[in-house]
């Protein structure tokens, strides 16, 4: 696999979901074409811009202007940046502020913003009203190749990651990998996470190619338009085939069930990002996979480099303050991996592998098998 040598016109990646079915569009620049499309989609729409401090600050202005020349009237809703705002009180301010602006139910939420204030529009969407469309204008890169598309929306309880939510499908998703240059490293690093996902998964040649090509993609060269065309693909096949998560789309979940338990025993803070704890997660579960008989050790070592070499937390030990109490209890951590949404009936569902690009879904894991192993990566990195 090789990527382009250039900069090309807007890659379209088809979600193919029949009447519910919808277009993410990606290049540099293409958030200039986010009214154009709105309007050929929606006429006469009014709009509601829900998006973060941070991104506000980059990207509000323009994206009011966008709207406005192509004869959209906006209203915004601006938020605190980070997983904070993902809570039932974050739900209530977007909710009765939507309620406030008027949006009916023919209009549009515009999520402007990374994963938080996507999945958090995009929730507030799914219940206004009983549902109003939304759009998705992803502006990290963990949102552009991840949580922007599938229709996964939702807010964290204080018991676990993302237990309260609804599937609601966007109408529309603009990538503009361009608008990713405005992240900081340790945000792209920890979107990095889920494109190197799609890879171990279900694309062993697409991971060799991200060995290779990792560099240009943070410095905003032609492969990372590749990158994130590629891993919408592959997100949008399996949604296609499984929109529900009531079989293979929980393979997307490489990573997340020891990486959602490290989000909430850290309090979902800026201690770990989603995308670093992906990243530990996907080691523990490559880890866990040998141990098993599962994987060939090599692939372990292999997973581990590529991942350390982006700049990415491999090992417990990596989490910042990861001395405090509570980050190193494996009980504790095994308890909220009980409240993970893949647990049926009381048993542990884990997604593991069998090579890089064959990840599998590993029902009834024996609890007491996970808390060793647990135990033995707590102690050290061995």
């Amino acid at each position: 696999m090789t990527a382009p040598l250039k900069h090309s016109d807007p890659i379209i990646v088809d979600v193919a979901l029949g009447e519910r079915a919808y277009d993410i569009v990606i290049g540099r620049g293409v958030l200039a074409t986010l009214g154009q499309r709105i309007a050929a989609l929606r006429p006469g729409v009014r709009t509601a811009i829900v998006t973060d401090r941070t991104v506000a600050a980059h990207w509000l202005k323009p994206t009011e202007a966008i709207l406005a020349e192509a004869g959209i009237p906006s209203s915004t809703i601006v938020v605190e940046e980070g997983e904070g705002s993902k809570t039932y009180a974050g739900l209530e301010k977007v909710s009765e502020a939507l309620i406030a602006a008027r949006i009916e139910r023919n209009d549009l939420v515009v999520a402007l913003g990374g994963g938080v204030v996507g999945d958090l529009a995009g929730f507030a969407a799914a219940i206004l009203r009983r549902g109003v469309d939304f759009v998705q204008v992803p502006t990290s890169l963990l949102a552009q190749v991840d949580s922007s598309v599938g229709g996964k929306t939702g807010i964290n309880s204080p018991q676990g990651k993302n237990l309260l939510g609804a599937f609601h499908q966007p109408v529309l998703v603009i990538a503009d990998t361009a608008v990713l240059d405005t992240l900081s490293p340790r945000q792209f690093r920890a979107g990095y996470a889920e494109v190197a996902k799609y890879g171990l998964l279900g694309d062993a040649s697409f991971f060799a190619w991200l060995e290779a090509n990792h560099a240009d993609i943070v410095k905003g060269g032609a492969a990372r338009e590749h990158a994130v065309a590629t891993s919408c693909r592959a997100k949008a096949a399996v949604v296609a085939r499984d929109e529900r998560e009531t079989g293979d789309r929980a393979l997307l979940n490489l990573g997340h069930t020891f990486g959602h338990a490290l989000e909430a025993i850290t309090g979902f803070s800026d201690r770990l990002f989603h995308g670093e704890g992906v990243a530990v997660g996907m080691v523990l579960a490559a880890q866990f996979s040998a141990e098993l008989g599962m994987l060939p050790p090599d692939d372990v070592t292999r997973i581990e480099r590529h991942l350390a070499a982006v700049g990415l937390p491999t090992h417990l030990q990596d989490i910042a303050g990861f001395a405090q109490e509570g980050v190193g209890d494996a009980d504790r951590l095994l308890a909220l991996m009980a409240q993970d949404k893949k647990v049926k009936r009381g048993k542990l569902t884990f997604i593991l592998m069998e090579a890089i690009g064959r990840a599998v879904i590993a029902k009834d894991v024996d609890p007491a098998r996970v808390r060793d192993f647990l135990q033995i990566k707590l102690r050290g990195r061995g």
